[in-house]
């Protein structure tokens, strides 16, 4: 039976140089009908035509790849069918209830040259999301609670879990803490990152600064992600965070940059969204190692923490080096471990942290 609906067929091209081109390009390929942005593509000798924004953060579906009859956003991976746009069952993150659908087109081949009827389009059904996720508490505002002044302390040394060594910068974070929690009155938070199970991060900032979402796309895709304890203590916890790192062939530890490049989704709602989640806040770090270049890693993070909108007090760093020529591990742990004004600096530099802090606090007021 004929179709009383309107119709707007319009000519894409030929059917078979169609085929060949989408061939070439993983059988995708976007088609602009003025403000339109389709999704064309061919799968096991069917074309099909979808909407080419993605349900989930709007993402090009024609530049992602299409698997078993689904194209799959190269943002973060949520799935639609080429042709029905019917979202998969398991959409790619598990916030999600349901991924809904994407709009689909009509499509005919006629005189051997491939026609779309723009009228055909279907309604967009928007994705529903989970509630009560283990993760819903970085959805909040950030807001700082009442209380005394919380600092946190983030290892960033690299080590085995089960077999535990010593370590420097570890002694000395640990050691200011507990000294600040029982002489300055604040409350104290330990993590350490070789205890966490964080994943690296992916790279959706170089797929578009908009891929790179907050909370961070991995932690809403993975809930088993540790980077969420991370999240909490520098966006919503912490007055103060004192970062302490080894020196590791000149440079912070791969576990601090493990770190900071998951950070990226903090720093990009600024540029993104003008949307500053660090105020108020004072950054301060400790490094220590067999080897120098002290100064420039402690460049570094202070550009890194500053960029995210963390301030630093006057002596911002604690460093500790028996130089290039001195690399006598067991001679440097050992002084580490003896060296009263050493730990004393330390604790020092955690003082002034949080003097700073109550100072920007009470100006909030």
């Amino acid at each position: 039976m004929a179709s009383d609906k309107p119709q707007n067929w319009i000519l894409i091209g030929n059917a078979e140089d169609l085929k060949r081109d989408l061939a070439s390009n993983g059988g995708l390929k976007e088609i602009i009908f003025g403000e339109k942005k389709v999704a064309l593509s061919f799968f096991e000798n069917k074309f099909g035509a979808i909407g080419s924004r993605c349900n989930h953060m709007g993402g090009p579906l024609a530049r992602g790849k299409i698997e078993g009859g689904y194209v799959e956003c190269p943002w973060h991976y949520w799935k639609f069918h080429h042709q029905s746009g019917e979202a998969m069952n398991t959409v790619g993150e598990p916030i999600a209830k349901s991924g809904g659908s994407i709009p689909s087109y009509n499509l005919k081949v006629e005189n051997g040259d491939l026609y779309l009827d723009l009228a055909s389009e279907t309604k967009r059904i928007s994705a529903t999301y989970n509630q009560g996720l283990p993760i819903s508490h970085l959805f909040r505002e950030p807001k700082r609670e009442p209380g005394r002044i919380r600092v946190v302390g983030i290892s960033t040394t690299s080590m085995d879990k089960n077999h535990p060594r010593y370590s420097t910068s570890i002694h000395l974070l640990k050691s200011s803490l507990l000294r600040a929690e029982n002489e300055l009155d604040v409350e104290t938070k330990f993590l350490a990152l070789h205890e966490m199970n964080i994943r690296p991060c992916e790279g959706f900032y170089s797929k578009s600064e908009r891929a790179c979402s907050w909370p961070c796309s991995i932690t809403k895709i993975d809930f088993n992600d540790e980077m969420a304890k991370i999240y909490d203590a520098l966006v919503f916890w912490a007055d103060v965070v004192v970062v302490a790192t080894p020196i590791r062939w000149g440079s912070a530890s791969s576990l601090y940059y493990k770190m900071v490049e998951r950070l990226n989704s903090i720093q990009n709602q600024i540029t993104l969204k003008n949307k500053v989640l660090i105020q108020q806040k004072v950054a301060s770090f400790i490094i220590t190692g067999g080897q120098d270049n002290i100064q420039m890693i402690s460049g570094q993070m202070l550009s890194f923490f500053g960029e995210l909108g963390f301030v630093s007090p006057p002596f911002p760093f604690v460093g500790h080096s028996l130089g290039w020529t001195a690399e006598e591990m067991e001679r440097n742990t050992d002084f580490v471990q003896r060296n009263e004004k050493l730990h004393e600096q330390a604790f020092e530099l955690l003082q002034r942290s949080v003097d700073l802090s109550k100072t920007l606090l009470a100006g909030n007021n």
